[in-house]
């Protein structure tokens, strides 16, 4: 991995032009409806990404999301509100040169080879990377002749990804980049990510993999029922939940430990009870007046997927 990463840095480090003066906010939406049907799918939705941060977009299905990036893209059109790309109108050509998108569904020319695929999307662009830039950076040289037919669908996700960051893109937009990758792969295409956005690229995430959205990102904007119900640091996010995970060894019974009432959950992972509580405090009293032997014991917040499932609950 070591030599690969050197290779991925030299690559991005290459020589390349001045970007343009960029507004502090790239894209934003700002009181933005949308309705399909009898169906309101944005309800005063205000959402914006900032210069060289990685905002990750969280919610359920049917949340909004979808619909958001959209408009940004210049896909849709809101019924009322206002949406920027980079202060224009996201459907103009010199905004739209500065977006690489990775989209989670997507139909390509299954005839082209790989390399065609890259060499096509590059064209888009007024300063793209070379295509063996993009081949070498992002692992798949040896796919170049390759027809996109043949690949697998890990492979399909990995030339995708290198058609959205061929252009150099100064916004980059992410739908579920790493579904379909093994693990390997995934920790390749972090990795890219986290030195795009040291380079100064912004890059909006959405994702099911709540893990990946809490390794990568900078901001979090949790969407539920057409608006954004929190939004902030992963540790901004996290400390919005109530609950704990208490962690011990202890000689007191598991299951006089689930009929406390402060305890929501309780199991044993190996030698060590593992709790689930909203009143950590009061549990942690209750543990060592119960255990005079008690040890090693563990008190954590809740993770990025706790506090997302206790937002979303809420809403």
């Amino acid at each position: 991995m070591e030599t690969g990463d050197a290779v991925n840095h030299s690559v991005l480090a290459a020589e390349r032009p001045e970007p343009m003066p960029t507004p502090q906010s790239l894209a934003s939406l700002h009181g933005v409806h949308k309705r399909y049907g009898a169906t309101l799918a944005l309800d005063g939705l205000d959402l914006d990404v900032r210069r060289s941060e990685l905002l990750a977009v969280l919610g359920p299905n049917g949340a909004g999301k979808s619909t958001a990036i959209g408009l940004m893209l210049g896909l849709q059109q809101p019924d009322s509100g206002q949406v920027r790309l980079f202060g224009q109108q996201p459907g103009s050509l010199s905004a739209r040169q500065r977006v690489g998108v990775m989209m989670q569904e997507v139909a390509l020319a299954p005839e082209l080879r790989v390399h065609e695929l890259i060499e096509l999307t590059a064209s888009y662009y007024p300063a793209p990377y070379s295509v063996e830039a993009v081949l070498e950076l992002v692992r798949i040289a040896e796919l170049a002749s390759r027809p996109y037919r043949k690949l697998s669908g890990g492979q399909k996700r990995q030339v995708q990804f290198g058609m959205a960051i061929c252009g150099r893109p100064q916004l980059l937009f992410l739908d579920e980049p790493t579904a379909g990758l093994d693990v390997q792969a995934r920790e390749m295409m972090w990795s890219i990510i986290r030195q795009l956005v040291q380079r100064g690229c912004s890059v909006v995430l959405t994702t099911h993999y709540l893990e990946e959205a809490e390794a990568l990102a900078d901001r979090v904007a949790v969407v539920a029922k057409g608006r954004v119900i929190a939004g902030g640091s992963v540790a901004e996010m996290q400390r919005l939940v109530l609950r704990r995970h208490v962690s011990c060894r202890t000689a007191i019974p598991i299951e006089r430990i689930r009929a406390w009432p402060e305890v929501e959950s309780a199991q044993m992972e190996q030698d060590r009870v593992a709790i689930r509580t909203a009143h950590a405090e009061t549990l942690v009293r209750r543990l060592l007046s119960s255990d005079a032997g008690l040890s090693d014991l563990d008190v954590r917040r809740a993770g990025l997927s706790a506090a997302f499932v206790e937002l979303t609950q809420e809403a």
